[in-house]
């Protein structure tokens, strides 16, 4: 069974950075496409950015662009996504996934596996 472990969460002042990391375990992160989805309270969860198989393709949301970066490491089995210029809006669970299809587009929340989460909070 795959599991999904995120961490580095936090808080942080706007303007810093953070760091975060999906440990995939139960199989070989090597043929997955992988996202991160986040969720703020009292909204729906929403995509963030995504990474092909190999890590040479990335799609990102519109309001991660130019500040996120999600890369991987197979032979960590680790994902992950360095947030900089973090702002308030930016507070959220953040979720790593394989509900990515093969565009590097969100699949609907339902399929794929999904991590507990990691808390990251951007003070103002």
């Amino acid at each position: 069974q795959v599991r999904l472990i995120e961490s580095g969460g936090g808080l942080v002042q706007a303007g810093g950075s953070l760091r975060l990391s999906c440990v995939v375990s139960g199989r070989t992160l090597g043929t997955d496409n992988m996202g991160w989805f986040r969720q703020a309270p009292g909204k729906e969860r929403e995509f963030v950015a995504a990474i092909n198989w190999s890590g040479r393709n990335t799609y990102y949301e519109d309001s991660a662009k130019g500040r996120f970066t999600v890369s991987r490491d197979n032979a960590k089995n680790t994902v992950y996504l360095q947030m900089n210029s973090l702002k308030p809006e930016d507070t959220a669970i953040y979720y790593c996934t394989t509900a990515v299809d093969d565009s590097l587009r969100p699949r609907p929340t339902e399929f794929g596996s999904w991590g507990q989460g990691t808390q990251v909070t951007v003070s103002s």
